[in-house]
């Protein structure tokens, strides 16, 4: 970990490395809650890394993503491509596989689909997207503090209300909407939360 938290320290803003750590926090604090692993805290320290991982190619320089994207083999879409800063979450896993070997893949999962989500996202992964929406420093969005209990009663419910939002602020904003964000979405409130 203070391999991980030096290079944060070197390569993030101040203010994304206390968001990073508020992040690693609170995902801490809801693996605790969900933490299919009752014999032990392996689940936690998973979350932790992810946490702390999720965007730490976040700063990095939007074409640079894109060179190590290509010289790499990481398929990206022509949306991202288009929108590059999208790509810190492939970058960031990895960054996380290659200069800290970490080779779990719920982690690098989680630290790959943090920012729109995929259909059929795993425990840790939900954790992570969730986590970096409400973590203590986030700025105050529309009904933060509802999603901020619900992530403790209800992830799913917790991950329908995020992706809700996040569609609705960009629509008002004007911004482009990646698809997977919209898939994402359409996934979760067809489950009938």
């Amino acid at each position: 970990m203070k391999k991980i938290k030096k290079y944060l320290k070197k390569h993030l803003t101040k203010e994304r490395y206390q968001h990073t750590l508020g992040v690693a926090y609170t995902a801490t604090a809801m693996a605790m809650k969900y933490n299919p692993d009752t014999s032990g805290s392996g689940f936690m320290r998973k979350a932790e890394l992810a946490g702390l991982l999720h965007d730490c190619a976040k700063c990095m320089d939007n074409e640079k993503k894109l060179r190590i994207c290509d010289e790499n083999d990481i398929s990206y879409s022509r949306f991202e491509s288009e929108h590059p800063y999208l790509l810190h979450g492939k970058v960031g896993a990895y960054i996380a596989r290659t200069k800290f070997e970490i080779n779990d893949e719920d982690i690098l999962q989680a630290i790959t689909w943090h920012t729109t989500g995929r259909p059929d996202m795993s425990l840790l992964e939900k954790i992570i997207f969730i986590a970096d929406y409400i973590e203590p420093s986030r700025k105050p969005v529309p009904e933060l503090d509802l999603i901020r209990k619900l992530a403790f009663e209800d992830i799913d419910k917790a991950m329908e209300k995020i992706l809700s939002n996040t569609l609705k602020y960009l629509e008002v904003k004007g911004s482009p909407i990646d698809t997977m964000t919209q898939t994402t979405y359409q996934c979760y409130k067809s489950t009938d939360l």
